[in-house]
Formats: structure tokens, C-alpha cells, sequence
């Protein structure tokens, strides 16, 4: 009996170290993203050139929702991890901001693409919702869209009867809310649909930018440009399609390492959905020569703000 105690005793610490190392690794992580898209966001909102620029207020737009869906992710990882149970009333608005963020970021990377393909074809006479003083338009139809997911994803299926939205705690998963697989089809359904579109409109964009190049005798290095900011978007797309492999992931670990069901989740959240997050806009971001120049003078101007010890 002591021996058990003693097993049960040393799991339970075991565990408990194996949650403080995974959180002293995400923080942290989550912690420098969220400045480096606060000095980005900052830097939009300081210069008027940016705000005049559709592409710019696109780009704004995503950093926004990837930070709320990288917020919301790590919300919900560290609340699985630390087996942390609440009523669903309090669940499901995490898990729907999680889900729509997730969906729109492939609507605003094809979104971004198209704009890129209307400023090199129609570079005078560019459609008036396309203009940075209408682009909010676009941007509220890609938000509509993609709140409109979740709702249905809710709505279908069977919920268990016994879990009461206001009181019964539970652990705050997809499963657990809605645990009926014609919603997980309906799920994956759409999101493989999601991306599919998107790839194809990137790829449409990039070719006939190509096929413009030949055409332009003049402002080639804009359309260059171009040809590879769209390269870079579908860069970023295949980084958001990442999150799709960890079903192939938990097969391969199940099958080759012995490893415990929370080390697998931590495995697959921190490649598959951590990181392909935080490179994204960053990658984007820091690629824009104007953008990169004006986060250049920003660091420059804070760091000697920092006057040195005398």
C-alpha cells in the first residue's frame, strides 16, 4: 500500500514538472510574439501611409486575427493541460473565436492575394471596394463568413444531455461541446474546402502576374514584387495547413515512441499551430521593405530612450 503511494505520489510530481516545463516554453514564446505584433500594429497606427494602403490594412487585419486565435489557442491549451473545467457558457465563446480565426485566415491570405492581382491588372482603374477607404467592406464580409462557420458547426449534432450549459464544469475541447462525429466531418469538410479555394485563387493570382510580366515593358520591379508576395502567401498558407497534420503526427508517435497523451498534444500544438502562427505575419512582415525600415527606427528610437547606468 505505501509502495502505491509512493508510485502515485511520484506521477502525480512527474506530471506536474512535465506542465510547468510546457508552460515556461509557451509563454514565453507567446510573449515575444505579442510584442513584435504590438510594435507592427503601433507602427500602423503612427503612420498615415500605412492606413492609406489596402495591402497594409489587410495585413493589419491578419495580425489581429492571428493574434486573438494564437491567444485563444493558448487560452485553451493551457486550461486542457491544467485540467482547468468550467461551464460551457464559458467554453464555447473561446472555442468559437478560436474556430472563426482559424477560418479567416486562409479568406484573408486569398483576400491579400487578389488585392496584390487588382493593383498590378487594374492599376488605374481599380474597384471602388478595393480602395483602402472601402477595403473595410471586404474586411467585415471575411469576418461574417467566418463567424458564420462556427455557428453551424454548433448547431448540428447531438450535445450530451447530462452537461448543463451553466453549471456542469467540464474540460473546455471541441469534443466535449459538440461530441458528434457529423460535426468533426462537417469540420474538416470545411477547412480542407477553405484552403483548397484559397490555393487555387493564389495560384490564379500568381499566374497571371506571370503572364503580365510579359506584357509590361515599364514598373517591372513592382510587378516582382508582386509575384513574390503572393509566392510568400502561399508560403503562409502551407504553414496554416500544418494544423492538418496532426492526426498523421499521433499516428506516427503511437506507433514509433511511447510517449503519454499530453506530451503528443504539447508536440503537435507547439509545431503544428505555435509556430506556424508566429511566423507567418512575421515573415510577411518583416520581408516589407517600408514596414521593416519603420520597425528598424522603432527599436532604434526605444533602445535609446534606454539611457545606460552611470
Amino acid at each position: 500500500m505505501q509502495n502505491l503511494t509512493v508510485l502515485s505520489t511520484n506521477g502525480t510530481s512527474h506530471r506536474s514538472l512535465s506542465v510547468i516545463i510546457k508552460v515556461c516554453v509557451v509563454i514565453p514564446f507567446f510573449c515575444v510574439f505579442l510584442v513584435c505584433i504590438a510594435v507592427m500594429l503601433h507602427i500602423f497606427a503612427s503612420h498615415r501611409q500605412f492606413l492609406d494602403t489596402s495591402r497594409y490594412i489587410l495585413f493589419a487585419t491578419m495580425l489581429v486575427n492571428d493574434t486573438l486565435q494564437l491567444m485563444t489557442s493558448v487560452l485553451l491549451f493551457l486550461f486542457v493541460m491544467s485540467q482547468v473545467n468550467f461551464a460551457l457558457v464559458y467554453c464555447v465563446p473561446l472555442l468559437f473565436l478560436s474556430y472563426a480565426t482559424f477560418q479567416n485566415t486562409p479568406l484573408i491570405l486569398a483576400t491579400m492575394s487578389l488585392e496584390r492581382y487588382i493593383a498590378i491588372i487594374y492599376p488605374l482603374r481599380r474597384p471602388a471596394s478595393w480602395r483602402s477607404d472601402r477595403i473595410w467592406i471586404i474586411i467585415l464580409s471575411l469576418w461574417f463568413i467566418s463567424c458564420i462557420l462556427p455557428v453551424i458547426d454548433f448547431s448540428i449534432g447531438k450535445r450530451d444531455p447530462s452537461v448543463n450549459i451553466l453549471s456542469t464544469p467540464v474540460i473546455c475541447k471541441t469534443i466535449v461541446v459538440n461530441p458528434s462525429p457529423i460535426q468533426t466531418l462537417f469540420k474538416t469538410a470545411v477547412s480542407l474546402l477553405f484552403f483548397a479555394v484559397v490555393a487555387v485563387i493564389i495560384l490564379f493570382t500568381y499566374v497571371r502576374i506571370l503572364l503580365e510580366t510579359r506584357k509590361l515593358r515599364q514598373d517591372r520591379v513592382s510587378v516582382s514584387k508582386a509575384m513574390h508576395t503572393v509566392l510568400l502567401h502561399g508560403f503562409q498558407l502551407l504553414l496554416c495547413m500544418l494544423a492538418f497534420g496532426n492526426p498523421i503526427t499521433e499516428s506516427l508517435i503511437v506507433l514509433h515512441a511511447n510517449w503519454p497523451p499530453e506530451d503528443i498534444a504539447f508536440f503537435n500544438f507547439f509545431c503544428f499551430i505555435l509556430i506556424p502562427r508566429f511566423l507567418s505575419p512575421l515573415i510577411y512582415g518583416f520581408r516589407d521593405k517600408s514596414l521593416r525600415g519603420s520597425i528598424g527606427k522603432t527599436f532604434l528610437c526605444c533602445s535609446k530612450k534606454v539611457k545606460p547606468w552611470s
